[in-house]
């Protein structure tokens, strides 16, 4: 990784030898992120580091002990005589709506006459100190009647439970497919939900303006979002909040939208005292509030010929949503985009049910829905080579989408971008595949104990927001008389890269050093009505968009240089720190400096709306990706068949990111997010209890994954082809598409609990494979 050479905080724009050197393009480059050095000094500042104004007050959450039952009363008196304590809110204060605005309406800001899982917040306690408020928190009494609580998938499909309204997709005759094939299977399939585990933990710090206003640093993937939510419960105009992020320690879907819930608190509380609150969880309360990735369970029935091709599948998926929507329905709806991951299912019917149980409201997370869909189509794919005793790698081959015919997808959208055989076969080619299965066989025909395991399997992954409207970017560059550019764009930065990307795309529209570009904090009061940071599509909006306020401010300079040297402003060329024109070249800060003189507009702004889209969320046809991201993983794995201990020993990763604006946080995408799928897949077990309480709520009982876990042979190559869309410097997504790489984790140790029994048998096992589950599985 090539770090700048100074650091941006005090490089100067002043023309200089240096700067008249001919500089390569930043765009393509392995850069530093643009925080690193200030992250590895602790001089990278995030919401719980900034200073306080004088008067702040904490608050701390009040929370429900009964999964399901009716709120009778509260009892604060304990807890308001306690040293610091100075009030408590409760529903009655809330100002404006008691419900917060999510899309389903359908989700109280604090518990009313009824409680629906173990952690719902119900009060909030307000105190000078953070441990005045959270020991305070914990002496107020509630009064709850139990009801009966719906705690699983299979008892909600029972009672008929959902947050939302199942979805049926439908193509094809499946129910004649599979009658007339060959080959007939029926199953089922059990995967877990997951914590988000952001190294910073959820945090919002509320302080009141003037005239009624409200000032948020908020940790969030969407300040917009928390801008509206704010203003919904306290009951004002949106203008009226500003909501700003610099920076999240992590991310990954879990400040989406509920990140929302502790801006909103804190503004209650902020709005109830007139002074300043901050609030930021414990990390068990975190555990015990938040929602996590949707657990799902599946039936299935397939029908396939002698080569493994499917020709009929029935599937139903269910997912675990927890108590209220928030987003279950997009995620519900992507698992269903992305059943078929690599696959052209000619005949087939999808149902999708979005339960309701008495859980924490479970929400976005890396992938949303996709690793879900993927993972069961994997998994049939297995099942199927393990009944016909074929490589599991041919069936998959065989049920690939075609070029020119089978490439329509299951939702309507012809696959224009198909490289999947290439790219999987380059793969298999490398990681010596092939000779590393003839090994693994003789190596298991030879342990009684140790066995081991080995797949490849492809990722298909859509780029877009299924949601169409959320498809839109805004951004602004600044050019002050120094030369330094300053860029503001409606993304937010969690330490994926996204502020050093939009950098080197604004640098390179202007033809400026990388050092010479600033990104600022994320800010509604400067691109409005932004969409979150997520579905991937981060870069693609926000660098687009700024590379277009760069263009402008561009096309300006361009057309007074023209202007100065009489010639047309096509001629004039920007690089290197200098514009050129036929007649001499000029330092950047000359002419910005010359065309300020002369009152020439030096800022602007650009809008991106994504092309091509559209998507009717009724029946869950159309085009709603852009393009499709596209990869492959190799993963060797070994189980101890005595204590069901797995190891991964060796991955191969061959991944699409088209042209990589930045190849070092690329790869580090790309390494990073196959680690947390495969933690997804093998150590990460969320469990509750008989009463709903989520028992694995601290690091001493949920286990990511460690330094220990990454294999030492983790290799990464990208494949060599730009994106053939129209896309900002033909890159391609790379925030969601590697976690799905980690599937090959789950079908390497289904491959090596096979070994252990007669070919064709089935292999039943859970996700995360725990040790406990890999026995299950072995028995």
């Amino acid at each position: 990784m090539n770090a700048p050479a100074l650091d941006p905080q005090v490089q100067t724009c002043e023309p200089s030898l240096a700067q008249s050197v001919p500089l390569q393009p930043a765009a393509g480059a392995s850069h530093a992120h643009e925080s690193a050095r200030a992250q590895v000094q602790g001089l990278a500042p995030y919401v719980d580091d900034m200073a306080e104004l004088k008067g702040t007050l904490y608050a701390a959450p009040v929370m429900s002990n009964v999964a399901h039952g009716r709120l009778r009363g509260l009892d604060g008196s304990a807890a308001l005589a306690m040293p610091g304590v100075v009030g408590w809110v409760r529903a009655a204060d809330i100002a404006g709506d008691r419900l917060l605005a999510t899309y389903a309406h359908d989700e109280p800001i604090l518990a009313g006459d009824k409680v629906e899982h173990i952690g719902q917040v119900v009060a909030l306690v307000v105190a000078d100190s953070v441990m005045a408020a959270r020991k305070a928190a914990r002496r107020v009494q509630l009064d709850i009647e139990p009801l009966p609580a719906i705690l699983t998938v299979r008892q909600a499909l029972a009672e008929r439970s959902q947050v939302l309204p199942p979805v049926t997709v439908r193509r094809g005759e499946p129910e004649a497919g599979i009658a007339h094939a060959a080959h007939r299977l029926s199953g089922c399939l059990e995967v877990g939900g997951q914590e988000h585990f952001y190294l910073e933990g959820q945090i919002a710090y509320a302080l009141p303006q003037e005239q009624g206003q409200y000032l948020v640093h908020s940790s969030t993937q969407h300040p917009g979002e928390v801008q509206h939510w704010i203003a919904h419960a306290l009951g004002i105009d949106s203008h009226r909040v500003t909501v700003q992020c610099r920076r999240m320690g992590g991310g990954f879907g879990g400040k989406e939208t509920q990140a929302g819930h502790m801006a909103v608190w804190a503004c209650l509380a902020a709005q109830k005292f007139q002074r300043p609150v901050k609030l930021r969880l414990d990390r068990d309360d975190d555990f015990l509030i938040t929602g996590k990735r949707h657990p799902f369970e599946y039936d299935y029935e397939v029908g396939f010929d002698d080569s493994g091709l499917i020709l009929g599948l029935k599937l139903m998926m269910a997912a675990n949503c927890g108590f209220s929507a928030d987003l279950s329905g997009p995620v519900a709806d992507r698992a269903v985009f992305h059943a078929d991951n690599a696959y052209f299912l000619s005949d087939v019917e999808i149902v999708s049910h979005r339960c309701k149980t008495h859980l924490q409201s479970q929400t976005a997370f890396r992938g949303f829905g996709g690793p879900q869909g993927m993972i069961v189509i994997e998994a049939i794919m297995g099942d199927i080579a393990r009944r016909l005793g074929l490589d599991p790698l041919d069936v998959r081959r065989r049920n690939f989408y075609g070029i020119g015919s089978r490439d329509v997808t299951h939702y309507q959208m012809k696959v224009e971008d198909n490289i999947l055989e290439p790219l999987v076969d380059t793969l298999a080619r490398s990681s010596r595949y092939a000779q590393r299965r003839q090994e693994l066989a003789r190596f298991n025909a030879a342990s009684a104990v140790i066995k081991r395991g080995i797949a490849i399997t492809p990722v298909k992954f859509g780029i877009s927001f299924t949601a169409t409207l959320f498809n839109q970017a805004g951004a602004l560059v600044h050019v002050y008389t120094d030369g330094s550019v300053q860029v503001n764009h409606g993304g937010t930065e969690m330490g994926q890269g996204l502020h050093t990307k939009v950098a080197q795309v604004v640098a390179d529209e202007l033809g400026v050093p990388l050092g010479q570009v600033l990104v600022t904090a994320s800010d509604t009061s400067k691109v409005p009505n932004a969409s979150a940071t997520a579905a991937s599509a981060g870069t693609d909006l926000n660098a687009r968009a700024a590379q277009y306020a760069a263009a402008q401010v561009r096309s300006s300079l361009a057309q007074f240089v023209a202007g100065l040297d009489g010639c047309g402003a096509g001629a004039i060329t920007f690089s290197g720190g200098q514009i050129h024109s036929p007649k001499q070249a000029r330092h950047f800060t000359e002419v910005v400096r010359q065309a300020y003189a002369n009152r020439i507009q030096l800022w602007s702004d650009g809008f991106y709306r994504t092309p091509k889209i559209h998507y009717d969320k009724t029946t869950l046809t159309g085009r709603p990706f852009y393009y499709f991201a596209y990869g492959a993983a190799c993963t060797e794995v070994a189980i101890d068949t005595l204590t069901g201990e797995s190891r991964v020993l060796k991955v191969d990763i061959l991944h699409d990111v088209g042209n990589s604006i930045n190849p070092a946080i690329d790869r580090g995408q790309v390494e990073g997010g196959f680690v947390q799928g495969m933690g997804w897949l093998t150590t990460e077990q969320l469990v509750w209890n008989a009463q709903g309480k989520l028992t694995t709520h601290a690091p001493s009982t949920y286990k990511i994954p460690a330094t220990g876990d990454v294999p030492e042979h983790l290799v990464v190559d990208f494949w060599p082809e730009p994106n053939r869309e129209d896309n900002v410097h033909g890159s391609k997504a790379v925030g969601e598409p590697p976690f799905m790489l980690a599937i090959s984790v789950f079908e390497a140790l289904r491959d090596a609990v096979a070994a252990t029994r007669p070919a064709g048998q089935p292999v039943h096992l859970v996700a995360p494979a725990t040790p406990e589950n890999v026995l299950r599985a072995l028995s």
